[in-house]
């Protein structure tokens, strides 16, 4: 029997403490399980809405009861962040658990750090050094309106203080998510002067606090109005009270079982972002448009970002942890853009070159493939690079007929054969294109990146030696930032080779 202390529990999920062998007790909150040994095991129970119960059983030694208790509903917002044997906020999971060596390397432990978070935010390179404040004229019909940076002072790129130098902005909703939970804060927060567990960013804790997240059951995606930990419920506990969420319905100690954290919605409120009614990031919506999504066939988020760890366990062996099914156990390196394997496998490309009529030919074809979002994703600073180089025998290149080149913002590859793949944005009062600074008023001045399964095409042609050896190298970069943002801020951020394929044509 599982039940409450108003009764029967109906539904809830019983198992054998890190098996499969499972079952769901009745209306009446009954259950039989079977057990083919007569060694202690323990026996768990789950129902939503409550703490994971249990009891020690005996095949054959008769009814067992499982008294289920309800979590607390509340939030705290002056509750203080987990510690334990002397380390604070998430080096306290270290001692028991090696997912933290995991999130150490990801991108979300540096959410409030990251130097080019920070940069941006500032409108300071990596020394420090920090570009004039935005300039205003005045017009009588516009009243104050900003123009662009003046040429004849030194600049080191945009950043969200020169803009809005008296307002925090919402920035820390998802980079300083801790800090921006309490009531009242979420604009306030100065990224600049957080320290302690809120500097650690997307931390431990504050996931596994999340019990739900906020959406618009009209369209599925975020309030464009309630970014990051605002689309977030928190579960915060009260003095004497402890709750942490988990994807295992068998854990017991102060944790429920939350199957939102293997639903792509659980990462919704910081994967996607509507500035001034400009959609400037859409990771989720786009994964949730896509075919992805069919919860049938699909791919979650999770799938690809958090995959198999490679061993069966959650908790140290020595600290108590169990064996597990190790298909259920999952990375928290979470692999992402700056992966040079991950980015690697996210497309295909194919390249032919022919000759015609004295001509050669390269037909270059790419297909998102493997990817749940639009290629590249994310920040609209992201974008591919595509180039095609045909080389004659003596190492030099072909001039170019037709097909088309890498535009002006394509940084050394500007100007040669091939293409860009971006989300190119312009500031509409400064008329600034591309754009990083998208806190402003922002329009969509172009759209090219890969859908999932989508296929782009390109072609070009090259004027043909007369004789020999032709080889063509078509290469496809993904670049973290465009090349003259980069030099601004002093970012040292490599190109990632994504895919590139050699061909040879031979003229007789």
């Amino acid at each position: 029997m599982v039940r409450d202390a108003e009764g029967p529990v109906a539904g809830a999920t019983v198992r054998v403490q890190a098996t499969d062998n499972k079952t769901t007790t009745t209306a009446d909150g009954s259950f039989v399980l079977g057990l083919t040994t007569t060694t202690p095991v323990s026996v768990t129970a789950w129902a939503e809405g409550y703490f994971v119960g249990w009891i020690s059983a005996v095949s054959g030694a008769g009814p067992v009861t499982i008294t289920l208790k309800p979590y607390y509903t509340t939030d705290n917002p002056d509750y203080a962040w987990f510690s334990m044997e002397g380390a604070e906020g998430s080096r306290s999971c270290s001692h028991c658990m090696p997912a933290y060596e995991e999130w150490v390397e990801d991108a979300h432990s540096q959410s409030a750090v990251n130097p080019r978070f920070l940069t941006m935010y500032n409108g300071t390179d990596v020394d420090g050094n920090r570009s004039p404040p935005a300039r205003y004229v005045y017009n009588r019909n516009y009243g104050f309106f900003p123009v662009r940076p003046d040429p004849d002072e030194p600049y080191y790129g945009p950043g969200y203080r020169l803009d809005f130098p008296n307002t925090a902005g919402n920035c820390a909703t998802c980079h300083v998510p801790a800090a921006a939970a309490y009531p009242g804060r979420a604009y306030s927060v100065d990224p600049n002067q957080v320290s302690g567990i809120e500097a650690e960013g997307v931390f431990c804790e504050f996931c596994h606090k999340i019990g739900d997240v906020i959406l618009d059951p009209a369209t599925g995606l975020p309030y464009p109005n309630r970014p990051g930990v605002l689309s977030l419920r928190l579960y915060r506990p009260g003095e004497g009270q402890q709750l942490f969420f988990g994807n295992f319905d068998d854990v017991t100690r102060r944790v429920s079982y939350l199957p939102l954290e293997e639903e792509s919605s659980f990462c919704a409120p910081c994967h996607f972002g509507v500035f001034w009614d400009t959609l400037v990031y859409n990771s989720f919506g786009e994964w949730l448009d896509s075919p992805y999504s069919d919860p049938e066939t699909g791919r979650t988020c999770q799938d690809c970002h958090m995959p198999i760890a490679g061993y069966d366990y959650f908790v140290f062996p020595e600290k108590g942890g169990l064996r597990r099914d190790p298909n259920r156990i999952f990375s928290h390196r979470m692999p992402g853009a700056s992966d040079e394997a991950f980015l690697q496998n996210a497309v295909a490309m194919t390249a032919t070159a022919w000759l015609e009529e004295g001509t050669l030919v390269v037909e270059v074809s790419i297909t998102n493939d493997r990817t749940g979002h639009y290629v590249p994703t994310g920040s609209p600073l992201r974008h591919l690079i595509l180039t095609v180089q045909a080389i004659d025998g003596q190492g030099q290149a072909l001039p170019q007929q037709g097909g088309p080149t890498v535009p002006e913002w394509g940084g050394p590859q500007a100007g040669q054969p091939g293409k860009a793949f971006a989300k190119v944005l312009e500031t509409l009062w400064t008329e600034i294109s591309p754009t990083s600074a998208y806190w402003n008023p922002t329009r969509v001045l172009s759209d090219n990146r890969l859908a999932p399964f989508a296929t782009d095409v390109s072609t070009y042609t090259f004027d043909a030696p007369e004789e020999g050896l032709v080889r063509v190298e078509v290469t496809l970069l993904y670049r973290r930032a465009f090349a003259r943002l980069m030099e601004q801020k002093g970012w040292d951020v490599p190109d990632i080779v994504m895919e590139e394929q050699g061909l040879e044509v031979v003229r007789p």
